[in-house]
């Protein structure tokens, strides 16, 4: 198992993964079809904007965190 003090790094990685995993298929499929090679092109869509989204999510979560927090009522 991962140690606690990783989660926000394993969160990270793996809405990252999740969410690029998605729109990278949508946009592609949406931008070419289901042509030849379709696969290929996805896959590759997907890797590059991982590699953007990775490091985005790791700097947006703790800021979106505090901004969610003073938007809601506390229990």
């Amino acid at each position: 198992m991962i140690p606690a003090r990783f989660s926000f790094l394993l969160y990270g990685l793996l809405l990252s993964l999740f969410m690029t995993f998605l729109v990278s298929a949508v946009s592609t499929l949406n931008a070419v079809g289901m042509s030849e090679g379709v696969l290929f092109i996805w896959l590759n869509a997907w890797f590059r904007s991982w590699l953007v989204a990775f490091p985005a999510v790791l700097l947006v979560a703790p800021v979106t965190r505090k901004l969610v927090g003073k938007l809601t009522l506390s229990d």
